[in-house]
């Protein structure tokens, strides 16, 4: 478990990355579509989707201190956090499919019961391995340039797997819903999403290691380590930012799928995708990829209403921004290094939230302005993605430059907690403010008042979120001077200690 090298190489890198790749194949399901699969394919009512989306997520939040307690007091020859990411894996994979699987013929009760259940285990599981794997990357290595070269890497493959999600879930339930339905669509495609996650997590057990240990071992118990928590200001700002952040991206995915769905205008979306040559008249398949995947509008302009148009055009979007960040994060590498993570992170969500807010400037007809929108909140957003997870390894540098212990486990699991309570309560914010400001019934979507809700909230409401998280960010101390200090007063701690650095 020790190594004095603090380098990592190519292959361990992108070994770690591949575990973050397969969690996003449920995070953006759960991001992006999970409140409208509940609403739309389950059959759920908003209050009904309200409850299943808030309750299960706040108890995986309370469940992962625990499971930050357990990961750190785990010890294996393989690691404290690195086994927990191979034990999870095919649980992970069957609960998965589970949960995006539709009962027929049961009763609403049943319905309601089943989806709170799966969706509680599914939750679950993703803190028994997640927070873990979180947690891994803290100890790999003590380099802060090393931890933000791994964190890119990281969001490389997660935003590859963004891509693949956004981009392809919508045509892929469709397609094979054909012949069958909505839901029928929802279980294949999860199923082959699930395939996907249980070899990614084996490829991250097998490609990576751990290597720092704390100059003095966890014996505290959890009180003292929450105790001790709530003394590290940088920590609580960062509790804050991830709050206002992941609250925003579970809200802005209701928003959005419903803005695209229900607010732009269908044919004006046709026009678009057939300037792609992606629409024929003709209602036999094509020959081709394209027409597997889901991507070709059967139809024409006047039809477009009763088509597939609004999945391929959202999936667009979606493939849009999602290339963007990864584009981005790869070219921004240094970024942080030059200017400082916390600098980058506040500048990134400055621009962001001004972003949001032009969304209430865009007519129903304006497609290409929801694709330039798309892009420009893609290119701001993405140079903070890593530096924010780089920045909670930080947090467990602080407390252990404070204290003499170190307990990663903890700050990745109260991040976690912290994370999964803003997910539970964007998601059904959107849903009981879409209710109670704009009556929304999920029966009639296209209602005129509720769709006035989704264009509100997909501008103002998101961006007073992004202004949130900015402020929570410019409250937090860890700028580039004091990780500088602190990672080099540690280093010496350890080398006294014949530790890795």
């Amino acid at each position: 478990m020790s190594d004095r090298s603090s380098k990592l190489s190519v292959m361990e890198k992108v070994g770690y990355s591949a575990a973050d790749a397969a969690a996003n194949f449920v995070f953006m399901t759960m991001v992006l579509f999970q409140t409208n699969f509940y609403t739309d394919t389950f059959g759920l009512t908003a209050g009904a989707a309200a409850a299943i989306l808030l309750w299960p997520r706040l108890w995986d939040a309370v469940f992962d201190p625990i499971m930050g307690v357990l990961a750190d007091r785990t010890e294996t020859r393989w690691g404290k956090f690195r086994p927990w990411i191979l034990w999870t894996a095919i649980p992970w994979a069957v609960v998965m499919i589970l949960a995006y699987t539709t009962p027929h013929g049961w009763s609403m009760g049943a319905l309601i019961a089943y989806a709170a259940i799966t969706n509680t285990m599914l939750m679950t599981l993703y803190s028994m391995n997640n927070m873990p794997y979180a947690a891994l990357g803290g100890v790999m290595t003590g380099d802060l340039n090393e931890r933000t070269k791994l964190n890119s890497y990281r969001f490389v493959a997660v935003n590859i797997a963004q891509f693949i999600v956004g981009g392809f879930t919508l045509p892929l339930v469709a397609k094979f819903a054909v012949g069958h339905d909505r839901a029928h669509g929802w279980q294949m495609t999860m199923a082959l999403w699930a395939v996907v996650c249980l070899v990614c997590f084996v490829i991250t057990f097998f490609t990576t290691r751990e290597r720092i240990k704390p100059v003095v071992e966890t014996r505290a118990s959890p009180k003292q380590d929450f105790t001790d928590l709530l003394k590290n200001g940088p920590w609580v700002a960062l509790v804050a930012y991830t709050v206002f952040n992941f609250a925003m991206l579970s809200y802005r995915g209701g928003a959005h799928y419903n803005f695209y769905h229900h607010y732009a205008d269908k044919a004006a979306m046709f026009d678009f995708v057939a300037k792609l040559g992606l629409t024929t008249p003709d209602a036999v398949p094509l020959p081709g990829v394209l027409e597997w995947l889901g991507y070709i509008v059967h139809g024409t302009r006047e039809t477009a209403g009763t088509s597939n148009v609004a999945d391929v055009f959202n999936s667009i979007l979606n493939m849009a921004g999602f290339g963007t960040t990864v584009i981005v994060i790869i070219l921004t590498t240094n970024l942080s290094t030059r200017f400082g993570k916390k600098n980058v992170i506040f500048a990134g969500f400055a621009l962001a939230a001004l972003n949001a807010f032009a969304y209430y400037l865009l007519a129903p007809t304006n497609t290409f302005g929801m694709l330039e929108l798309a892009v420009i909140g893609s290119l701001v957003y993405a140079p903070t993605i890593a530096p924010a997870w780089a920045m909670y390894a930080d947090a467990a540098d602080y407390s252990e430059w404070q204290t003499g212990r170190r307990f990663t486990g903890m700050v990745f699991a109260t991040i976690g907690f912290s994370l999964k309570a803003g997910l539970a309560l964007g998601s059904a914010s959107f849903l009981w403010l879409m209710q109670g400001i704009w009556n929304y019934d999920t029966a009639a979507p296209s209602a005129p008042n509720a769709v006035h809700g989704y264009f509100v909230s997909s501008s103002i409401t998101v961006g007073l979120m992004f202004t949130g998280a900015a402020i929570a960010i410019a409250a937090c101390k860890l700028n580039k001077a004091l990780t500088l200090k602190m990672a080099g007063e540690l280093a010496e701690r350890r080398q006294k200690a014949g530790m890795a650095a």
